[in-house]
């Protein structure tokens, strides 16, 4: 019964013919910017170094599980950013891994605020191993073929951001590929519309308020919205919650070490989706790093975002 239920939660998800959404899903999509949009590329004045490990549904036969590694840096006097993304993620057999260099320009509007201009290139290497699945049905010819390819694609960006407040818009695959060169199949790679807001207001003198705001659109699937609400306690500790629409709720915890290095975790619970019977929870765990460059010996004020 298991393996059954692993098998449409993959069809359901990502292979079959339904257009859903695909791109992996992180709780701490707050730091996992770069790869949602190439523009944040360089915005840290820093070498940034961010790793994410996810592991969605536990105890679910063939539940997605999730690692991203992203590290930018500002060039040419912070004119420009540069940055690379590692993104994997797996669905039962079916296994993505991408590689993308992103490329920012940056505009000064003000003294205290920038825009900035992203685009992406990546590589998505994708694995659709089929035929190792246990089917009650055997010689099914939908699960016969295993595909094997190496999808290009192009992403784009804007991002407008201040010390304590950041707004972007973005798409990190323009390109729908087909995901197999059978023509009886739709899949294809989804185009998704993304949507980044957050800002830090101050409750007291060691006490703020971190509100983001992450929205999801694609062909196909109902919009999607990721609301957190982090409490920061001078400067170190980080506690607060999240709710994501007609999916699941949760909470966030992490601590700045030092002004350079960040360990956080999240847990969230699927509320809607009917897998919440059988798995317990998601889990997440982040760390980021900021190498300082040495003419910057100190971060000049805390970095938010």
């Amino acid at each position: 019964m298991k393996r059954i239920k692993a098998i449409l939660i993959v069809l359901t998800a990502l292979i079959g013919e339904v257009n859903a959404q695909q791109d992996a899903m992180f709780s701490h999509y707050m730091y996992n910017t770069l790869w949602l949009n190439p523009a944040y590329a360089g915005t840290r004045e820093a070498l940034t170094v961010t790793g994410i490990h996810r592991s969605q549904w536990v105890g679910f036969d063939g539940a997605p599980q999730g690692q991203s590694l992203t590290m930018h840096s500002p060039m040419l006097n912070g004119k420009m950013g540069i940055g690379l993304s590692l993104l994997n993620d797996q669905i039962g057999p079916t296994k993505s891994t991408v590689v993308a260099i992103d490329l920012a320009y940056q505009i000064r509007l003000t003294q205290k605020s920038k825009l900035a201009f992203g685009l992406k290139g990546l590589a998505n290497f994708y694995r659709n191993d089929l035929s190792t699945l246990t089917l009650d049905q055997q010689n099914d010819v939908a699960f016969a073929q295993n595909v094997n390819t190496t999808l290009l694609n192009l992403g784009a960006g804007l991002y407008y951001y201040r010390e304590r407040f950041y707004v972007g818009i973005s798409t990190p695959k323009l390109f729908e590929n087909k995901l197999s060169n059978s023509t009886s199949s739709a899949s294809k790679e989804q185009r998704h519309y993304f949507m980044i807001m957050g800002a830090v207001f101050n409750l007291s003198n060691a006490l703020k308020l971190k509100p983001t705001i992450f929205v999801k659109a694609t062909e196909g699937a109902p919009i999607q919205g990721d609301v957190t609400a982090m409490f920061l306690y001078k400067e170190k500790f980080n506690i607060g919650a999240m709710y994501r629409t007609g999916d699941a709720v949760g909470m966030l915890v992490g601590f700045n070490f030092t002004e350079q290095f960040y360990l956080g975790y999240s847990f969230d619970w699927s509320m809607a989706n009917t897998t919440g019977k059988y798995n317990s929870g998601s889990h997440e765990i982040m760390l980021r790093y900021d190498f300082i460059f040495k003419s910057k010996a100190k971060i000049k004020s805390p970095r938010y975002f």
